[in-house]
């Protein structure tokens, strides 16, 4: 383990390992925190450890239970349908935003990033398909502009993330995402906000029916 952090904010680089920990599955779905030790791996005191794992709390990553600590949260199928079901009426809303405000650059932008997500289909690439595609749902975000529904969004998927990857290598489930961002490209381009809006709300709904 790497124990080097920046003292700049302590708490928040923690975290950040922290994080990084539990997207890969070294403190898998459902461990104990255990504050001590964790400090101790990280050589650093109590005080940060259990900071950084509020923070962690407050993002939906870790699950506080009365008088036995703090766990990895573990994602069932009723947490996946409430979270798609918020997602869904979000960036439903961020798409029908961007449609209406995007700037020439800005859709070029998007179009750009979504000739990139082409070819990583084309190539068979998951892990670069998938970091475009966050990279695409984020631009649409930035470009709606609003900060506290982003907020929002960015906590959702970083609990999504617990699970969600491993949906894309399922039988069609790649070309499916594909073409379903293609829909939603192609209604900003075209500034049909409601097109747009009911083209990410069909992509996000096909995305819970591939985490079965």
């Amino acid at each position: 383990m790497n124990t080097k952090l920046i003292n700049r904010p302590l708490y928040e680089d923690v975290a950040e390992r922290l994080r990084e920990q539990i997207f890969s599955h070294e403190l898998a779905p459902g461990s104990w925190l255990d504050e001590q030790s964790l400090a101790l791996a990280f050589g650093i005191s109590r005080t940060p450890m259990r900071e950084a794992i509020k923070v962690l709390a407050s993002e939906g990553l870790v699950t506080t239970k009365m008088n036995k600590g703090a766990y990895v949260t573990e994602v069932d199928r009723r947490d996946l349908e409430q979270i798609f079901t918020v997602l869904s009426l979000l960036e439903g809303q961020a798409a029908k935003e961007t449609a209406l405000k995007a700037t020439e650059a800005q859709l070029t932008q998007l179009d750009d990033l979504h000739h990139r997500l082409e070819k990583a289909a084309a190539d068979r690439d998951l892990e670069q398909f998938f970091e475009i595609n966050v990279k695409f749902h984020d631009v649409i975000g930035e470009i709606a502009g609003n900060k506290w529904m982003n907020g929002v969004i960015a906590d959702l998927r970083k609990v999504l993330k617990l699970q969600r990857r491993d949906s894309l290598s399922r039988g069609g489930r790649l070309l499916s995402s594909l073409i379903e961002h293609r829909e939603i490209l192609q209604a900003i381009l075209k500034r049909d906000s409601l097109a747009a809006e009911a083209a990410m709300r069909k992509h996000l709904a096909r995305g819970l029916e591939a985490t079965k």
